[in-house]
């Protein structure tokens, strides 16, 4: 029954029985997390033999007839430019590599564009405002670069098929002051859409008034499919773009953070010929070579796609039984009660739900309070600011299976007293 179209009796009655469970649960004392979308242990250990291709008989010579254990090859290895290259679908020399995460890179990335600009530009140090485009809800990590440089962020509404491009087109093309946007263009963190081929092709093709703007193409999870068997599809941006005329306008970012080992993989970017060099130039004055030891380590342990989509698969069965666990407790728990909306990913590390306005706070206090930590309400949306108080992320690949459901139950006894608590006060 909705939960609307209750009695105020009916719903404190409701309200005190969901009180004495949640009290119950309080008593456990657990310490359970759906916060961040860590890889689970047993995911880690799917990439325990890559530990060992590496030995002393090992060639460490490779196609650039460098030793990978010395200095040099600032750029990556080709073997590994190749591995991306694969993935992301450019080609090689498109490919510039990086340490162990892509957050660094795209740091990095912002950071040359303050301190020298961008092909020329006039550097964003310069400049009396920088602003940028965040599609919402979004990845908080992408907040948190953009308020360490003082840079406006101004939010873009998304859906199932990607941001509002009517409002992206007109904001960029009249004000050149905006120099990028961010994107998680599949599997979007958090809510798992995958943007349609309308909205690439429009993001291709962009008339920005600024010649620097740039868009920020965070492909993080491109080849995290739940279901192998029926991956999404997702126009290449860096093919599109050339098309358009505009191939400098996008750096795409992966890793293997969350393929092999999170703390130990490796970085790309894929851009334009001309971003390509820029890059370069300016990693010579901060690296001299970038651990090449782990770029050989990771295209001996998966030399071809065929090997990379094999391993992805093992990740898929490990996550794809949490994710419908949780799923199934929202459908059966929530479903009926017209109080929440949450997405249905086909891939990545989320769930986005949706809650009753100005209640996503109080759930995820309530969560923490029984012992359920859940990444912070409000993270979703620039400046920790969420106007509608409402979206939650939920992560469900870390916990055990158990734990999770555990989890998750917790969470939707918080959601049904928040909503109750909503609802009692209109009425």
């Amino acid at each position: 029954m909705l939960y609307n179209e209750m009695t105020k009796a009916e719903l404190l009655e409701l309200r005190n029985g969901l009180m004495s469970l949640y009290e119950e649960k309080k008593g456990l004392g657990l310490n359970l997390s759906m916060a961040r979308g860590k890889p689970s242990k047993q995911q880690l250990e799917l990439s325990m033999p890559m530990l060992n291709v590496l030995n002393d008989s090992t060639a460490f010579v490779g196609e650039d007839k460098f030793d990978v254990r010395n200095y040099g090859v600032l750029s990556g290895i080709k073997e590994a430019k190749k591995f991306f290259a694969d993935i992301l679908e450019v080609k090689p020399e498109n490919i510039v590599l990086y340490g162990s995460a892509s957050l660094t890179l795209m740091y990095d990335t912002i950071s040359r564009a303050y301190i020298k600009g961008i092909l020329g530009s006039t550097p964003w140090s310069k400049l009396d405002k920088v602003k940028f485009l965040c599609p919402v809800p979004g990845y908080d990590r992408h907040f948190t670069i953009c308020e360490f440089f003082g840079i406006e962020m101004i939010n873009i509404p998304m859906d199932e098929n990607g941001p509002d491009m009517d409002m992206v087109e007109k904001l960029v093309s009249e004000d050149a002051s905006i120099k990028g946007i961010w994107c998680v263009p599949k599997y979007s963190n958090p809510s798992g859409y995958v943007y349609s081929d309308e909205v690439v092709k429009r993001f291709a093709s962009l008339k920005p008034a600024a010649e620097d703007f740039r868009i920020f193409w965070d492909n993080a999870y491109i080849i995290h499919h739940l279901y192998p068997e029926k991956p999404a599809k997702l126009l290449n941006i860096v093919e599109e773009c050339e098309k358009a005329g505009n191939p400098d306008m996008v750096y795409e970012f992966t890793s293997t953070s969350k393929v092999t080992f999170a703390g130990a993989g490796i970085s790309a970017m894929a851009a334009s010929e001309r971003n390509i060099k820029s890059a370069v130039e300016m990693m010579n004055a901060q690296i001299i070579s970038h651990d090449k030891l782990n770029q050989l380590r990771h295209v001996l342990f998966l030399p071809t796609m065929d090997a990379v989509e094999k391993h992805m698969a093992k990740h898929a069965d490990i996550m794809r039984p949490k994710f419908e666990a949780v799923l199934d407790i929202l459908d059966k728990e929530l479903g009926s009660l017209g109080i929440a909306e949450w997405t249905k990913p086909m891939g990545g590390y989320f769930i986005g739900f949706d809650a009753m306005e100005g209640c996503a706070k109080k759930i995820v206090s309530m969560c923490a309070d029984a012992g359920v930590v859940m990444t912070d309400a409000g993270a979703t949306y620039p400046y920790g600011n969420d106007p509608k108080d409402s979206n939650i992320r939920i992560a469900p690949s870390f916990p055990e299976i158990d734990e999770l459901m555990e989890a998750a139950e917790i969470f939707v006894i918080c959601v049904k007293i928040a909503s109750i608590d909503k609802i009692l006060d209109t009425k």
